[in-house]
């Protein structure tokens, strides 16, 4: 069956009735928190734990369940695949009471908890199959393909209500339209199933409608394979797999949360590394005439642009290309770029909002537009902040190096990004800066007798000429 073909099972979707927009868009994913809260309150009611202590358990739990995404919205409503989550959740936040309760307290808690959420889900996945049959509460889906596969998905979509999946196909050729049809037919999911022919336009067309209030799944390319996502990760429609897109924090909360890091990390880097900053200004200044610093306009962030601090490396009046000759870099200069030292005044622009700690390094508008004409995706990396140091940086991809590999870390680094993400880049690139830094001052660049300068290494004797030489015969020249 063939996209084309869908046509005769329209009807279907006609004889649905019209679904109320009070009660369309992630049904599920709005009372799925909501049943949890009223099952843990019931539960600290029922066992006559302390109200504070109670609460502060609850909280901990929906913590966890949020943490594990089984607070996000599923097309599949399989409590039996959240079991293991489940008892996590009841049993972690445990070991924090155990000062307050007795083990028999505990053991209660923690069965009741585990019971009352999995009776809380199970009644709620009972009652949204029931409206999904009945069609009050099922949402218009895209889905984006052609072929069998995304064929079979609409089939099975209208065969199965349960699911509470609409189908609206959508050819891949359409998909630059992605905002449009979403608005149009008031689409709250969309179901992803491109070949290869038209994978990278639908990458490129997802990646710029990102911040649509819709939720995301993608087929594998290979769907009859098992794969080593958690079973909880994963979802499901009639025997067809499907794997979330994660939302990517566009929203005010995940902004300020960044911000955030930004201002305390930031300032706390800032002012430990005030002396040294302060210092090597200073020696810039003495090492060849000029300021300390350098400004250069970079681009910051989705359509904006803004001044990037650096200590200057330069003399005065060198060109600034993409490759910087060494005849153009003072001696101290060198050594700053050598060891990323020069890079330590960002950290104002961090505190001033420019940038981010961590993110896609900020590039020269005239490069950033042409990069963006010659290199897939490479525009993609501009969604969000530009950041003092980034995923592709730790990875020695700065300077002269392959645009579209940096292209690339960037883009990966922005759909998996998350908290522990941002310290381990920062952690490693303290680690590189302390490496080069170590390495440069042990080849003695910045003062001492540069490599050139140094006398050349004594050819090695071959095997033997010693002895040779004590008896008297004349060493082999070559």
């Amino acid at each position: 069956m063939s996209v084309a073909d869908s046509a005769a099972v329209r009807p279907f979707e006609a004889s649905a009735p019209e679904v109320r927009p009070w009660v369309r868009g992630r049904a599920g994913g709005r009372l799925t928190p909501v049943a949890d809260l009223v099952a843990l309150a019931l539960v600290v009611l029922l066992t006559g734990a302390d109200r504070l202590l109670g609460a502060v358990f609850a909280l901990v739990v929906l913590g966890l369940l949020a943490v594990q995404g089984l607070h996000r919205v599923r097309i599949c409503s399989r409590v039996s695949d959240q079991v293991p989550q489940l008892a996590v959740a009841a049993g972690l936040p445990l070991v924090g009471l155990a000062p307050w309760l007795t083990g028999g307290e505990l053991v209660v808690l923690a069965g009741c908890t585990f019971g009352g959420l999995l009776l809380a889900r199970g009644a709620l996945c009972a009652a949204l199959r029931a409206g999904y049959r009945r069609g009050v509460l099922n949402e218009p889906t895209l889905v984006v393909g052609r072929g069998e596969l995304a064929a079979r998905i609409t089939r099975s979509a209208q065969l199965h209500p349960e699911f509470g999946v609409r189908p609206r196909p959508v050819d891949p050729s359409e998909v630059d339209r992605l905002g449009e049809l979403v608005a149009a037919h008031g689409s709250t999911r969309v179901l992803l199933c491109p070949d290869d022919d038209t994978a990278a336009s639908v990458v490129a067309a997802v990646r710029a409608h990102r911040p649509l209030p819709v939720d995301v799944w993608v087929v594998p390319r290979l769907p009859e394979l098992g794969t080593a996502v958690p079973r909880a990760a994963l979802d499901e429609l009639w025997g067809v797999p499907l794997v979330p897109l994660r939302r990517l924090g566009h929203g005010r909360a995940g902004a300020w949360a960044t911000r955030v890091l930004d201002v305390v990390l930031g300032g706390l880097l800032l002012a430990v590394s005030a002396p040294l900053l302060l210092a090597l200004a200073v020696a810039v200044r003495l090492d060849s005439p000029g300021p300390a610093f350098f400004r250069q306009l970079r681009v910051t962030g989705p359509g904006r642009t803004s001044e990037v601090l650096k200590l200057r490396t330069l003399r005065v009046g060198a060109e600034q290309g993409w490759a910087v000759p060494t005849g153009d870099c003072t001696r101290l200069g060198r050594w700053l770029r050598r060891t990323h030292l020069d890079e330590l005044p960002q950290l104002v622009n961090v505190l001033r909002g420019d940038m981010s700690l961590v993110g896609p390094r900020p590039e020269r508008p005239h490069y950033a537009e042409r990069f963006g004409r010659e290199k897939a995706h490479y525009a993609d990396r501009h969604r969000v902040p530009g950041g003092m140091t980034g995923w592709a940086q730790v990875h020695g991809l700065h300077g002269d190096t392959s645009i579209a590999e940096r292209a690339h870390f960037d883009n990966q680094y922005i759909e998996h990004r998350s908290p522990w993400w941002d310290a381990v880049i920062v952690l490693r690139t303290v680690a590189v800066v302390l490496r080069a830094t170590v390495t440069a001052c042990l080849r003695r660049e910045l003062g001492g007798r540069s490599a050139r300068h140094r006398r050349p290494a004594r050819p090695r004797r071959p095997i033997g000429a010693h002895r040779r030489t004590r008896r008297g015969a004349t060493p082999a020249r070559g």
